[in-house]
């Protein structure tokens, strides 16, 4: 008798329908009461966090589109600061050699002026040398005539 106290009884009884409708009635009370609500606020949140990412990758790719933007702008300033850049050392190169031109010129012009001037002054010493050579050798022929 002892062995029949100490075990467990098995055997369905009308309690085992009266805990399964405590059950069921937990589960609706819980339900209505704490589960409804964490999963609306679940669902907020999860709402919310899809909506923000979608708001970041939005912002992200606007930001790849300024930046490229950014970047397209800045290599044609580049490329034209280059080019003007280019053209104005262009045009300075071009002023300095016709300044040098104009200077090679001038200074030719000079040289022939110079030329000229130093043939005439070899022409006339030349004349006057040719006249004083003359002088010299009539000076002299007469001399050595009258010895």
């Amino acid at each position: 008798m002892i062995l029949a106290e100490t075990s467990i009884q098995l055997v369905p009884d009308a309690t085992l329908l009266l805990h399964l409708l405590m059950v069921a009635i937990m589960v609706f009370v819980l339900n209505r009461t704490l589960l409804k609500p964490i999963n609306r606020i679940l669902a907020e949140r999860e709402k919310q966090i899809t909506g923000h990412l979608t708001e970041a990758q939005r912002m992200a790719a606007e930001t790849q589109e300024k930046r490229q933007k950014y970047n397209d702008a800045l290599r044609q300033a580049r490329t034209d600061g280059y080019r003007l850049l280019e053209k104005e050392r262009a045009e300075g190169l071009k002023q300095k050699e016709e300044k040098l031109r104009q200077y090679r010129d001038q200074l030719s012009k000079q040289v022939a002026a110079q030329l000229a001037t130093t043939r005439q002054q070899q022409q006339s010493v030349q004349g006057e040398l040719e006249a004083q050579a003359a002088a010299i050798s009539n000076l002299i022929s007469s001399q050595i005539l009258r010895r």
